[in-house]
């Protein structure tokens, strides 16, 4: 069939407040053109982020009942590990209570001054925790993920030469090498399980632990199954454990391929660097068989990630982000292709070639959108990659607008709306101006910085 259906039906629904286009404007303004600083009462979509933002099911809800909430001890905590471990076989579950915690404990151990550590594409949190302890963050994608026009179907790969090139040239400052799946700061893109495989050959051939930050590992199995010769026939579980076979250790934020609204771990098979991450636990999280989570949480996320890995869902997943890259792309709008597992990105470097990359043209058209439309959307370019360590500013290597769909929480007529209101945008984008910043932080400034607009 050609209509996408939900493969799940609604038990409870949550209302919408429906706002104007005036409305929306002067809380724009009131926000300071931060979209993170609206109130979400005032957004008709929430496109923000699709962590911790789905909907869980009813077998969840289900297993939040059954929670346990000792202290020390939980058998929510062993539901937990066993159901991590059936599918990521490392020795060592340490929960958090957000992937942003595991990357703290893990630069904890790792990170310092004058490190360096390489990875396809680290995101924000990964970024901002590298540099805060004074290491320093590499990327190093191949071409074609930096190409959003590219039909490569793994963009999200290292680029294996350049790691080689790189692990020659600073090896005895690389404490880790890291790996994201799904790449997401370029749109979402998959990594193969050969290049999984070839990264880690380099980092065991110089001695270093390979790490994957597997937010969105199920996404990328599923890509991995429907693209890379030989794997179209296996389960998505079994590519899953391939996928982390060869790695040393995964962080992991619980809030997206795992159905949860909160949550999160570090996993590693070392014994000692598993016993220094349970000290800086229960130092800043909580004691190691619950780390900062309730025992509900845990459970609800034992459940989720059974069921994440169901190929129903997956494909009706990857194919709302597929239909929606596929209408606006055929309207004109330059959309990274093909389409990303989690979100939609719109290329606003070639949309608005007239905003300069330090004036935010991705910002500028994710500001427009949720006035036209009501539409909360994230910025993936100069504003959140902009700003270098030493306080200096370059632009980022793309300017995106990232709409991250929430799992099991829009349906099909919330996609037509999304496209629809990008039509409307297409008749006003030659009046879009860039902005500028007017306040900021030193590190991970999108969440709260303050614009102007030029």
């Amino acid at each position: 069939m050609k209509t996408i259906i939900e493969p799940f039906r609604i038990k409870s629904v949550e209302p919408i407040r429906m706002t104007t286009r005036t409305e929306r404007a002067a809380k724009l303004r009131a926000a300071l053109y931060n979209l993170f600083g609206l109130h979400a009462d005032d957004v008709l979509i929430d496109l923000l982020t699709d962590s911790g933002t789905g909907a869980m099911s009813a077998e969840q809800w289900a297993a939040t009942m059954r929670g346990d909430e000792s202290y020390a001890g939980s058998p929510s905590f062993e539901r937990f590990q066993a159901a991590v471990q059936n599918l990521m076989p490392f020795k060592h579950i340490i929960p958090t209570h957000q992937g942003r915690a595991a990357e703290a404990i893990l630069m904890a151990i790792f990170g310092g001054h004058g490190q360096n550590i390489p990875s396809n594409t680290h995101f924000d949190t990964t970024r901002g925790n590298i540099e805060a302890s004074g290491a320093f963050a590499h990327d190093l994608v191949i071409a074609e993920g930096r190409d959003g026009q590219s039909n490569h179907p793994f963009k999200g790969n290292m680029d294996i030469a350049a790691l080689e090139a790189f692990m020659d040239q600073h090896g005895d400052s690389v404490p880790i090498v890291m790996l994201t799946i799904t790449n997401n700061a370029g749109g979402g893109q998959p990594v193969s399980l050969e290049n999984i495989r070839a990264v880690a050959a380099v980092a065991k051939a110089h001695g270093k632990p390979f790490i994957i930050d597997g937010c969105r590992f199920a996404e990328n199995a599923w890509f991995i199954k429907q693209r890379e010769p030989g794997q179209g026939d296996r389960s998505i579980p079994d590519i899953v454990r391939d996928c982390f076979a060869m790695a040393d250790g995964m962080t992991m934020s619980a809030k997206k391929d795992a159905f949860g609204n909160i949550g999160g771990w570090l996993a590693l098979n070392d014994d000692g660097f598993a016993e220094q991450a349970r000290v800086r636990l229960i130092q800043t999280e909580g004691f190691p068989t619950y780390g900062g989570l309730a025992g509900r949480d845990l459970d609800a996320l034992a459940q989720g990630l059974t069921e994440i890995v169901d190929e129903d869902y997956l494909r009706y997943r990857v194919r709302t982000n597929e239909y929606i890259v596929e209408r606006l792309d055929a309207m004109g709008i330059p959309v990274v292709k093909p389409a990303g597992g989690h979100a939609v990105f719109i290329d606003a470097k070639r949309w608005l070639p007239q905003i300069d990359p330090l004036h935010y043209p991705a910002h500028a058209v994710a500001c427009r959108l949720y006035e036209i439309g009501g539409i909360r959307s994230c910025e993936i370019g100069s504003v959140m990659f902009g700003r270098q360590p030493d306080g200096s500013e370059k632009a980022a290597a793309m300017e995106l607008v990232r709409l991250a769909f929430p799992r099991r929480t829009y349906t099909q007529s919330h996609a037509d709306y999304v496209i629809e209101a990008f039509g409307e945008l297409q008749a006003e984008i030659d009046d879009l101006k860039g902005f500028r910043i007017t306040q900021e932080p030193a590190i991970m400034r999108h969440f709260t910085c303050r614009f102007a607009p030029l």
